[in-house]
C-alpha cells in the first residue's frame, strides 16, 4: 500500500502557509526535532532552507517527510531501503514526465540539462581558481 505525496496531503490538513517551522514540522509530522534533523543528513533529498540559523520547511519537504516516516515506521524500511525507494519512485515520475514531452520540449529540456553542468563546471572552476 504505496502512498504518494500527493495522497498524504489528503490523510492530514496542512496549514496554508509557505514556510513552516522545524517545531510546527515536528508537530504536523509527530515527530521529535531531533529525528527530522537526522533525516536531513540521512535523505539528500530533504534539503528545508536555513536562514539565520533557522530551518524553514515548506510543503513539498513535509510531504517527503511523511513518504519517509510512512516508509520508516509503516512500511518497515530501514534507512538505506527507504532511500533507495524515494530515489527509485522520484526517479520513475521524472522518466513518466519526460516521456510526456513533445520533440521540442525534449531538446529544450536537454540543452537546459547540459546548461546547468556547464554552470556547475564553471563554479568548481571558480572555487578552485580563487
Amino acid at each position: 500500500m504505496d502512498k504518494h505525496p500527493q495522497q498524504l496531503q489528503i490523510d492530514i490538513e496542512l496549514p496554508d502557509k509557505k514556510y513552516f517551522t522545524i517545531g510546527e514540522v515536528s508537530d504536523i509530522c509527530q515527530l521529535k526535532s531531533h529525528v527530522l534533523r537526522y533525516w536531513e543528513q540521512a535523505f539528500p533529498q530533504l534539503k528545508p532552507s536555513k536562514r539565520r540559523g533557522r530551518r524553514y520547511y515548506q510543503k513539498a519537504d513535509l510531504l517527503l517527510l511523511l513518504e519517509i516516516k510512512s516508509l520508516l515506521h509503516d512500511q518497515g524500511f530501514t534507512i538505506p531501503g527507504a532511500k533507495a525507494r524515494l530515489d527509485q519512485v522520484h526517479s520513475a515520475h521524472g522518466v513518466l514526465a519526460e516521456q510526456r514531452l513533445d520533440a521540442p520540449q525534449q531538446d529544450l529540456l536537454s540543452r537546459l540539462t547540459q546548461l546547468h553542468q556547464d554552470v556547475v563546471e564553471f563554479k568548481h572552476y571558480i572555487q578552485q581558481t580563487y
